[in-house]
């Protein structure tokens, strides 16, 4: 079958924070998949805010979207439509089959087959947790604190942008783990009540509200061990300053300076490492999918019990996605910021 389709394509590389009018939302027609393709109408999508350098023509460790091309990010969609297999090595797809893939941004997607994973929401989670706590911002989270930066029973630690997908995340993972305190930043006094009300934090504080530095060593005055960045900036410099010898860094992400249009100074207290003999390691999650089930052996079993929490923030209709992008990169969101295409099943 051939399907009229909403997309948006990326119209304009952003100069500083993106603008709607960088994004074009345009109608096409799909044809029936090919061979070895999958026609798939999308429920839910993901904004995250890697997709900012993907906006930008400079190299990184994922390609740039392209002028007028369509563009891309997590997305769960029903399958409608299979092509015939091709690959003996991939089972067949049948319509009606629930898939994880990376052709978000638009209402129906062709992608190939041998590149999507099946999501079977387990009883109790919903289809949107497998793009969130269940998907690429929880496996980010397990990966950075036990793969990266070798979590310890009793460690203190220190998560930047706690109240977003990774961070929440991250925290509670700590805590279910033996963390003896857990401390975030957040930039809202009501992101901070939810940190330590909902999700369980020790401590937490509003990084708008004074310097990092003195409200980190208030919540940690005998230091910290690990510490899960999002922000960069001046958290890094304030974890740097509160580690104990051997601390740990897990660098996940560096919004604070996402939008920057020059380039911004590293830690001024970067020597501090020497002597305290810490390290600081950067890591992509795409590098450690083979993790995912290992990952999804803990999380699910905890968040079907409420000892995971699963905030979200729900945008709807695809021509609220710019948006919703726009919003969580201004820290708007808590939670995993979704955008809701169709009902399952509709």
């Amino acid at each position: 079958m051939a399907i009229h389709s909403r997309q948006f394509l990326l119209a304009a590389r952003p100069v500083g924070e993106p603008k709607p009018s960088d994004f074009r939302l345009e109608t096409v027609e799909l044809p029936s998949p090919a061979p070895g393709q999958l026609l798939v109408r999308n429920i839910v999508m993901s904004v995250d805010p890697y997709m900012r350098g993907r906006m930008s023509d400079t190299p990184s460790y994922a390609p740039s979207w392209l002028l007028g091309e369509p563009a891309r990010g997590g997305a769960i969609g029903e399958v409608i439509e299979a092509g015939t297999p091709t690959d003996l090595g991939v089972p067949p797809i049948a319509p009606g089959t629930l898939v994880l893939h990376d052709a978000g941004w638009r209402e129906h997607a062709l992608v190939e087959a041998h590149q999507v994973t099946v999501i079977d929401p387990a009883p109790g989670t919903s289809l949107s947790y497998y793009l969130g706590t269940l998907g690429m911002p929880g496996l980010t989270a397990y990966t950075g604190l036990f793969h990266i930066a070798d979590f310890r029973p009793g460690d203190t630690v220190f998560i930047s942008g706690a109240a977003g997908a990774v961070g929440g995340v991250a925290g509670q993972l700590a805590k279910l783990r033996g963390a003896s305190r857990v401390i975030g930043s957040a930039g809202s006094a009501e992101k901070v009540r939810f940190l330590t009300e909902t999700l369980g934090f020790d401590a937490a504080f509003d990084y708008h509200a004074g310097p990092v530095g003195e409200q980190l060593r208030a919540a940690a005055p005998e230091g910290i061990d690990l510490f899960f960045d999002n922000v960069g900036g001046d958290h890094l410099e304030a974890a740097i300053s509160s580690f104990r010898i051997g601390g740990r860094a897990a660098l996940c992400g560096s919004i604070s300076g996402y939008n920057a249009t020059a380039p911004r100074p590293g830690p001024a207290n970067i020597s501090l490492l020497t002597g305290k003999r810490a390290m600081l390691k950067g890591f992509i999650v795409s590098d450690h999918w083979n993790l995912r089930q290992e990952f999804l052996d803990t999380a699910v079993p905890a968040v079907q019990d409420g000892r995971i929490q699963v905030p979200e923030t729900v945008f709807d209709g695809l021509e609220s996605a710019p948006h919703a992008f726009i919003g969580l990169l201004r820290g708007q969101n808590t939670g995993k910021m979704i955008v809701r295409l169709a009902a399952a099943g509709s």
